[in-house]
């Protein structure tokens, strides 16, 4: 009797997401961590490293998106998906649109300056290029609780300014 092997599932992916995010974290960086998938394989992983780096750019999204572009060959990313543990920003989607990302699926939104659909969706704007398929929510608790303590801790002054 063959054995079924199940696809791994969004929230499997975003569980790998989270625990860059948890690197990211410990690093005293905004806990924010990616991974591009295709084929149903991971091809690139990342996590905020903007202070480590002293790079604004040095978002996950980006770090991953390059990463992948690795990976791949090319630029074009239209056969991959973005696994984000937090709405991507708007340099973030511009460059997702840019290398044409398949999907995004994302944990929690940010409602102050999040570019798909939180405060903006260049991801679907109809005048560019190019339109990714977003999903919203996955393991959206655990996401925004990671960022809400880290964020706690950082008023009170336990971890330094970014």
């Amino acid at each position: 009797m063959d054995t079924l092997i199940d696809q791994p599932s969004d929230a499997d992916f975003m569980r790998e997401a989270l625990r860059l995010a948890q690197k990211a974290y410990a690093k005293e960086e905004v806990p924010v961590g990616a991974i591009v998938v295709r084929g149903g394989r991971i091809i690139a992983r990342a996590f905020n490293q903007v202070e480590l780096l002293k790079d604004a750019t040095a978002h996950a999204e980006m770090l991953a998106i390059t990463e992948a572009e690795a990976a791949v060959g090319d630029w074009r990313l239209n056969d991959c998906d973005l696994y984000v543990t937090k709405e991507p920003c708007a340099m973030c989607a511009g460059a997702l649109v840019h290398v044409r990302m398949r999907r995004v699926i994302f944990g929690c939104v940010d409602e102050r300056s999040g570019a798909a659909g939180g405060t903006i969706n260049l991801l679907q704007m109809p005048g560019l290029n190019h339109r990714c398929e977003i999903t919203n929510g996955v393991l959206r608790e655990e996401c925004a609780a990671l960022l809400q303590t880290f964020f706690k801790v950082r008023r009170r002054g336990d971890v330094t300014d970014a």
